[in-house]
């Protein structure tokens, strides 16, 4: 039924995905993803009436570029879906120490989500650019616009895990404090999983991976997340697409004093010029590229293995948190569902804790695909693609009713 459709904009930090559908009957109408912006041969893949488009939109697209591509061509010829929109869903990387839950977006939250830029530089403003595009381009859904968090899923972690070991003071005056990213997605697939192997949510004990161009690894404990990867800001934790990770602060101090360095300048770097475009040489961020070219190019190969390396690392880690049991682990995300070789490189060094890789199952995978890549009667290990438009979706409708 074509009532109460929600679009949902997600912008991030080299994509836009988009989506117009039911968050009751989770009918996907159309939707689609812009992917290499900023790049050479920026291109959008969307899905309408069970038929795949494939377009090349131009070189070095932005994201304001690639949803006026979208309002034009896409949903020009969908316009009869496009005039049942009812609600506009964002999704905000950082909700800050104030907002732990979905807010109708007005010009406070607006403020809000600016004041929170410090805490996610490479997201909120693209967020932000999101929502003032949507206000413009459908000004009678100027009051129907949601912003969902990223960072509210988190927001039930203990203090052992969200609090640095900094002055307290830190915390209480400044909200310095752990607060993660890709909340909707570790939660979607996490409760995805329970219903599969048929657990109970608030029994489930999880650890969910969300790899992509921005990667964390979340453990969740009888359906509360305990811990997750990401902190204060989105850079910490694993390796990224373009952000450093896990670092020594103390090299922040040697970038400035010894190499003179400025704040920007350092910001820059460990945030649009590090992680696998760093590792790489600066050849590229796109995993697609290193992956294919693993057994080819030895900065391929550094980079795809050090990518492993942290995540196996994290996963390990978190079984000590799992309260004595380990229902599942869970790949999700572009990395996680679509690369055979990451999925393969993290299981086998997870064999001390009883993950067993089943090559067969993991090789014959399709993309998109829901399934098991674990050996039979082992610790069920689960590729599933992740769907944060739909929660979105949900929790936008639910600001309204």
């Amino acid at each position: 039924m074509l009532n109460d459709l929600v679009l949902v904009l997600n912008f991030g930090s080299s994509s836009l995905k988009f989506a117009i559908l039911n968050p009751d009957t989770e009918r996907k109408y159309v939707f689609g993803l812009v992917e290499r912006l900023y790049l050479s041969y920026s291109f959008v893949t969307w899905y309408y009436q069970r038929f795949k488009y494939h377009t090349i939109i131009g070189n070095n697209i932005s994201h304001i570029q690639s949803l006026e591509f979208i309002i034009n061509h896409i949903f020009y010829i969908n316009k009869k879906i496009v005039c049942n929109i009812q609600f506009i869903g964002h999704r905000v990387v950082h909700g800050g120490k104030k907002i732990t839950e979905s807010k109708i977006i007005n010009s406070c939250i607006i403020q809000e989500i600016e004041n929170n830029i410090i805490y996610a530089p490479l997201h909120n403003p693209i967020n932000l650019l999101g929502i003032k595009s949507a206000i413009k381009y459908f000004p009678h859904l100027s009051k129907k616009n949601v912003a969902v968090f990223d960072t509210s899923f988190f927001r039930d972690m203990p203090e052992t895990s969200y609090l640095y070991a900094l002055p307290y003071s830190f915390y209480i005056k400044y909200g310095v404090r752990r607060y993660g990213a890709h909340g909707m997605s570790h939660y979607y697939v996490s409760k995805i999983a329970s219903e599969i192997l048929k657990i109970q949510f608030d029994t489930f004990n999880v650890i969910t991976c969300h790899l992509g161009n921005g990667s964390s690894v979340s453990v969740i404990v009888n359906g509360i997340c305990v811990d997750t990867s990401m902190g204060f800001t989105p850079m910490e934790g694993l390796v990224m697409g373009t952000r450093s990770g896990d670092l020594d602060p103390a090299i922040i101090f040697f970038m400035h004093m010894v190499l003179g360095m400025t704040i920007d300048e350092i910001q820059h770097i460990l945030i649009k010029k590090s992680g696998i475009l760093g590792l790489s040489g600066g050849v590229t961020s796109d995993f697609r590229y290193i992956e294919k070219n693993y057994y080819r190019e030895i900065a391929s190969k550094r980079s795809v293995d050090i990518f492993c390396h942290r995540l196996s690392k994290y996963i390990a880690s978190y079984t000590t948190l799992l309260d004595g049991r380990l229902d599942a682990i869970i790949f999700t995300g572009g990395i996680g569902e679509n690369s055979i070789l990451v999925r393969q490189l993290t299981m086998i060094k997870l064999f001390m804790i009883g993950i067993r890789l089943d090559m067969q199952l993991n090789q014959c995978l399709q993309p998109g695909q829901y399934g098991f890549i674990n050996k039979k009667d082992t610790t069920p290990v689960l590729v599933i693609p992740t769907n944060e438009e739909l929660i979105i979706a949900q929790e936008t409708v639910k600001c309204f009713r």
